[in-house]
Order: C-alpha cells, then structure tokens, then sequence
C-alpha cells in the first residue's frame, strides 16, 4: 500500500532520522518526500510504500510522534507512482507584503492553464517595509505567452514579476 504522511511540529535536530528509521523498522519503503521550515516548524510530506494499513502506519510513528512533539496524519495515496512532472515555466514575484498577493498570482497563472508544481514564498525587510517575495515553478499547458500575459496584469498592479522557461535537465 502507498501512503502520504504528513509531520508537523517544532523543528528540531532529529526528526528526519527518527521519523526514517521508524519507517526502516517497520519494512517501509520511503518514495517522493518534501521537507521544509516555514517560521520555526518543520513539515514532512512523504509518500511511503509498506504492507500497513493507515492506521497500523499511523501505530508506527506515534511513539516518534509523541517523543518529538509531533502530529502525524495519514492518507491514501496514489496506487501507482508516475513520472515526477517537470516544470517548464518559473515565475518570481516581488512587491510591498500585502494580503492577496498570492491569490492574485495563483489565480493568473490559473487562467493561463499553469499547473503550480512547487511554489515558496517569504517575507524579507525592505528599504520601505516588508517585501513579499514569491517563487513558482509550473507546468504551462498553452505556452509561455499566456503566462508573459497575465504576469503582465500583475505587473501593472505595482508587483515586480519575472517570467523565465525552465531548460529541461539533460544528462
């Protein structure tokens, strides 16, 4: 069976080590993972491959769970793995932090027919206040024009906005 765990909590030396080898001990088999900080707390996304149940997973982790502060949740996942989508469009957007900055990118890039496979965002101190800095990496199902287009429409809102094709690795 496949599965997608997901960990949350404070972040701290370890909780990779002992999340993996719970998972080793328990005849897992760890497949795609993404691990990130994001303001002090550590998440874990990880698709697992192993012979349990949700629950009897959910039953392995609990001890690391509740030694490291940990909340855990488990959820099917997709039967067969396929190949990984690889991005073909990034778009880096900058501008003064303000509320709606990501629902206005995200829903241009909708509209463009853009499939947001990775997207991180941070807040860095301005000469002027807060600078909101967002990086999206996607899959441009009509071209690259229509994204140049509706990044434009942002860009005329006073955000900075870059839109760059993503070379495909070779090799």
């Amino acid at each position: 069976m496949r599965h997608m765990v997901t960990v949350v909590g404070r972040d701290r030396p370890g909780i990779v080590a002992a999340l993996a080898q719970a998972l080793f001990d328990a005849g897992c088999n760890l497949a795609e993972a993404s691990m990130i900080r994001l303001a002090g707390t550590f998440t874990v996304m990880v698709v697992v491959a192993c012979e349990r149940d949700a629950a009897g997973l959910e039953a392995v982790l609990r001890p690391v769970a509740e030694r490291l502060g940990l909340r855990v949740h488990v959820d099917p996942a997709a039967a067969e793995p396929g190949p990984a989508p690889e991005p073909d469009v990034r778009v880096t957007v900058s501008g003064a932090d303000r509320a709606g900055i990501v629902a206005r990118v995200a829903g241009a890039l909708a509209e463009a027919g853009v499939n947001i496979l990775d997207l991180e965002s941070a807040v860095a101190e301005g000469p002027r206040g807060p600078i909101y800095i967002l990086h999206i990496e996607g899959q441009a199902a009509r071209g690259i024009g229509p994204v140049r287009e509706a990044m434009a429409a942002v860009a005329r809102e006073g955000i900075d906005v870059s839109v760059r094709p993503v070379e495909p690795v070779v090799g």
